[in-house]
């Protein structure tokens, strides 16, 4: 082999060594080792975290003189069936376990004659209201502390009124149903109007 060949040589592997660290060179420069935040600079929006509290829309019941408006006297003795193990409602029948309760919408509390009241029920006073009995068929034990009435209480407001109602219809002289009160809207100020009025183009 003479000088020539091997001078070929040599440059062919000077080359093979050149192109080798040049793509290793160029490689390095579009994959940059850094891949934190910077390397992408995307953003993104995050949305902000709500509490359960927030997230949470309070829905208002229904006032108790729009559930007696719509209260019904069927669904009420449907209801009433549980209260008749100790309640007759028949106007001057008998005390049972607990008082007859004919006329009680309106009544003095712990005032039927011939029923031994507990301490509790004659301490109260009052008559019965239909705010009243809403919050004792509610929860007898909260409303009256030591009442006779051994009662857990009816949780839906739907059949509170029911009752209540059906109870309204023991009387010959039932006691009218309090007024559903609409909320007032405020009208416009003189001002308001005037505005308006100049604002809208005549014909």
């Amino acid at each position: 082999m003479n000088s020539f060949e091997l001078n070929k040589i040599a440059m062919a592997l000077l080359l093979t060594v050149l192109v080798l660290m040049g793509l290793n060179g160029l490689t390095d420069a579009i994959f940059e080792e850094d891949h934190g935040p910077s390397a992408f600079p995307i953003e993104v929006e995050v949305a902000e975290a709500t509490t359960v509290e927030e997230a949470v829309v309070e829905v208002e019941k229904p006032a108790l003189a729009e559930l007696l408006a719509l209260a019904t006297v069927e669904k009420g003795a449907k209801v009433f069936k549980k209260c008749k193990i100790c309640h007759s409602s028949d106007n001057g029948g008998k005390n049972m376990i607990g008082p007859n309760l004919w006329n009680i919408v309106g009544r003095a509390k712990g005032t039927m004659d011939g029923y031994s009241y507990s301490d509790a029920m004659k301490a109260t006073g009052g008559d019965w209201t239909y705010e009243d009995l809403d919050a004792f068929l509610a929860k007898p034990d909260e409303f009256m502390a030591k009442t006779k009435m051994k009662f857990a209480g009816l949780k839906k407001a739907g059949d509170r009124a029911a009752v209540i109602t059906l109870l309204r219809s023991f009387s010959d002289a039932p006691l009218d149903i309090p007024a559903v009160v609409t909320p007032e809207v405020e009208a416009p100020d003189a001002e308001i109007q005037e505005e308006v009025a100049e604002e809208v183009p005549a014909e």
